[in-house]
């Protein structure tokens, strides 16, 4: 039997939910970051350089894992930005993964056989600095609310879609009313089978993960994955532990992806613990990508080498269920490249 399609209610006028109050809180400013963490001056040109090209936002739920005083914190890592992301390097382009030439109408990309992507939007509750899609054209290839139309046609002259992945920018930085409303329309199409949402909201905000938003996933008749990104397991605090430990109850799938990154969680037995930690919490281990070769992030690119070892080191430590996949996604290719390890 078919679930019923209930939208959820929305807050009372004049309320602002509290995880959209702690975004707006969010630190914008290199200025404000430094002094946050007690971190020396000599950071802040080349901040406030580099945020000029990808603006800097985190929110203060993030910051307050992240150790003051220390530069080389992996946390701080993923969101202080340096001047290393001002190089232009042979090899690094502004669209890695090949989203612009797969865009079938604004904001959906039809890449993989079976499935598409929504960009629903270009936010995000924390920017960070090896994102693939920082140079992402949002304004020209958004579905927004009043155009979603157009995508929800093209699914319905495809019915060989089975899944739509709903991605950004952030799907979860939307309020929970329009995502009910998308919900709402998706579940009207009748070869849809599953909804992936990709997030990383639920790491650095984990009050985005609200009773509404539970019921809009009670409520739809797809079968709901959440995949989210953890890359460190100091990201894992009691908050996120609560938050997902209640969400690994229901019928909502929880898988994890990271991206091997240097510097933040190039070694075995940070990855080790880190899917340890998330096995424990109902998550499982899914993705270890290998950087997805954007302009501005070429410092956080591991060694192949040193990947592969990683890779077999984390092998051996690990029951198999634990050992996320090694891939790299590439431009026009059908599917996620998985990386063959040399022994």
């Amino acid at each position: 039997m078919n679930k019923m399609h209930i939208i959820p209610r929305s807050e009372p006028a004049g309320q602002t939910p509290a995880w959209q109050a702690e975004l707006a809180q969010a630190i914008r400013a290199p200025a404000a970051l430094l002094e946050r963490l007690q971190l020396p001056q000599s950071l802040l040109a080349a901040a406030e350089a580099a945020s000029k090209d990808f603006p800097l936002r985190v929110p203060q739920s993030y910051l307050e894992r992240i150790e003051a005083g220390n530069p080389h914190d992996p946390l701080l890592r993923q969101i202080l930005p340096l001047a290393d992301e001002l190089t232009e390097l042979k090899g690094f382009c502004a669209d890695p993964v090949g989203d612009q030439q797969a865009m079938a109408s604004p904001g959906l990309i039809h890449k993989y056989h079976g499935r598409v992507l929504l960009t629903l939007t270009g936010a995000c509750a924390v920017h960070c600095r090896y994102c693939f899609r920082r140079h992402f054209p949002y304004s020209e290839a958004n579905p927004m609310e009043d155009s979603w139309q157009a995508a929800i046609d093209y699914l319905l002259r495809h019915p060989e879609i089975h899944e739509v992945i709903l991605s950004g920018g952030d799907p979860l930085s939307l309020s929970d009313r329009r995502l009910a409303r998308l919900v709402t329309l998706l579940d009207t199409i009748p070869h849809l089978q599953r909804l992936r949402w990709h997030s990383r909201v639920p790491v650095v905000l984990p009050s985005r993960l609200t009773p509404e938003l539970h019921q809009i996933w009670q409520s739809s008749r797809l079968q709901q994955v959440l995949v989210l990104h953890f890359n460190h397991p100091n990201e894992i605090n009691y908050e996120v532990k609560q938050s997902l430990k209640s969400l690994s109850r229901t019928d909502v799938q929880l898988l994890n992806q990271s991206v091997l990154l240097r510097g933040v969680n190039d070694s075995a037995a940070s990855l080790r613990k880190l899917s340890e930690q998330l096995f424990a919490i109902g998550i499982l281990p899914y993705y270890l990508h290998l950087l997805d070769r954007v302009q501005g992030a070429h410092h956080f690119e591991v060694d192949p080498k040193r990947s592969q070892q990683i890779y077999r080191d984390l092998q051996r430590q690990l029951p198999g269920y634990l050992v996320p996949r090694l891939v790299r996604d590439n431009a026009g290719e059908s599917f996620k490249q998985l990386q063959t390890i040399l022994t």
